[in-house]
């Protein structure tokens, strides 16, 4: 039967029309659980229709290098069969910890922005310096004297989050990423795929039994492919991804100053302060941000297919999304194997729109190489006989493509299609939240959707 929602739960997808109505439950110590709604998602046509807003002055900001600001970049950086780097590459760790003797791992990367949105290599090692997006842009958070947030459900241990063992399962949110901002509240949200990093957010407070920068952390988390995503954001901005955080249930600790430094305006320090719980909420919420950027948040309690609601959110528009496509896999949605939520037995809700069919990459390329998309443990013979895992790797981004070409989306996620379409619908990230980013960019969604064009997977595991 679909899982119908919990006792006094209502499973809607709204946005949220009033900042106040999050900050003041926040402030009587609830949880974060929208209002119910009717209000429809966005039409496929109204994503990005919004005009661009850039960063703020004297804000935090995207930079894809030292003081070079932009409204938002994107970061691929792939795995280590696909451009392999050596125990011997010169490796800098300023943010704190030592290269780590990984058995294999690359910090080779390809990147886009607002101001150059096809990809294009970049140079250096990811997230070790002023030089690269994601070092360039943590670098003005860690050694700036900002307000500052990160979340992981994956420190390892460092640093220890009440409730959790090294890993926080569900109904944690799978999310990971850092938020920085100003007295006005306007500053950045960095979205990050890797476990254990970042583990601090300032070098006031350096990060207390482990690393702190890519690829100097205990755990080989740039042995497989990851992504990041960067963007701009206003004070209204910054209250929507708050409240999406927490509608997410991400895992933190507002009061230990690695994770959080705290301030700004009142209303963004009282949704600060409640994080770092488990959401009641059984309600997807969609935001339109200053950028033109769409904000889909999942709660935990909605127990259905992470792409497929993102695909609802979005009026039904079919999708082709690159996970960690590992047990227990979801497998391709297509004409052969449709998924609308109409039967019985099907993981959704009847207050959601329809989905559209989710093609499952498995294989991408780039410079005419392929790369492993799926996730650790992945047969690569289900789609091609030739394929070897130690010759393409595998993959923990989370990225996805609109194939409507009428609605040209890339989409930026911090969850994976893994779970279940039916049966138990509770099953792996069906029961986890998370966030997902969608860019209404033509020449970035071109460029995405050739770097995860390739093999796509089955709509059921082959007979054997």
């Amino acid at each position: 039967m679909r899982r119908p929602p919990s006792a006094g739960q209502k499973t809607l997808h709204t946005a949220w029309p009033l900042a106040a109505i999050g900050a003041l439950s926040l402030l009587a110590g609830n949880p974060l659980a929208p209002p119910a709604s009717t209000t429809p998602p966005p039409s496929a046509a109204s994503v990005g229709s919004q005009t661009a807003a850039g960063p703020s002055p004297g804000a935090p900001a995207p930079l894809v290098a030292k003081d070079q600001a932009v409204t938002w970049w994107f970061a691929f950086k792939f795995n280590a069969p696909t451009a392999p780097d050596m125990a011997t590459t010169p490796r800098l760790c300023p943010f704190g910890g030592s290269p780590s003797p990984y058995g294999q791992f690359s910090q080779h990367f390809v990147y886009a922005s607002n101001l150059s949105p096809t990809l294009q290599d970049g140079t250096g090692l990811i997230g070790t310096g002023a030089n690269d997006p994601l070092g360039a842009t943590f670098d003005q958070v860690f050694n700036g004297t900002y307000h500052y947030l990160v979340w992981n459900d994956q420190f390892k241990g460092a640093p220890a989050v009440a409730g959790c063992a090294t890993d926080c399962s569900a109904p944690w949110g799978h999310s990971k990423g850092f938020l920085a901002w100003n007295d006005a509240g306007s500053g950045v949200v960095v979205q990050v795929t890797t476990p254990s990093w970042p583990g601090s957010g300032n070098a006031a407070h350096p990060r207390v039994g482990d690393g702190n920068t890519l690829g100097c952390v205990k755990d080989n988390d740039v042995e497989f492919s990851q992504h990041f995503f960067a963007l701009a954001l206003t004070h209204d901005d910054l209250l929507k991804v708050l409240k999406a955080l927490a509608n997410a249930s991400v895992v933190t600790d507002p009061t230990n100053p690695q994770l959080a430094n705290n301030g700004g305006p009142a209303d963004v320090q009282a949704l600060v302060t409640a994080l770092g719980r488990k959401s009641a909420s059984a309600t997807a919420t969609v935001d339109q941000l200053s950028s033109g950027v769409t904000l889909i948040s999942k709660p935990s309690n909605l127990n259905v297919p992470p792409w497929q609601l993102v695909s609802a959110e979005l009026a039904g528009l079919p999708l082709r999304a690159a996970t960690w496509w590992a047990t227990p896999e979801i497998y391709t949605t297509d004409a052969a194997k449709s998924f609308d939520g109409s039967q019985p037995s099907d993981c959704w809700s009847s207050l959601l729109p329809k989905p559209g069919n989710v093609a499952i990459a498995a294989t991408g390329t780039w410079n005419n190489k392929p790369i492993g998309l799926m996730g650790q443990g992945g047969n690569y013979a289900i789609v091609d006989a030739s394929l070897k895992a130690s010759a393409v790797g595998y993959n923990h981004a989370k990225v996805g493509v609109s194939l409507d070409p009428a609605h040209p989306y890339a989409i930026f996620g911090d969850m994976n299609q893994q779970g279940a379409l039916s049966g138990k619908c509770d099953s792996s990230q069906n029961g986890r939240g998370g966030l997902f980013y969608v860019v209404s960019d033509a020449k970035l969604s071109a460029s995405v959707g050739e770097l995860i064009a390739g093999k796509t997977a089955p709509d059921a595991l082959p007979a054997r």
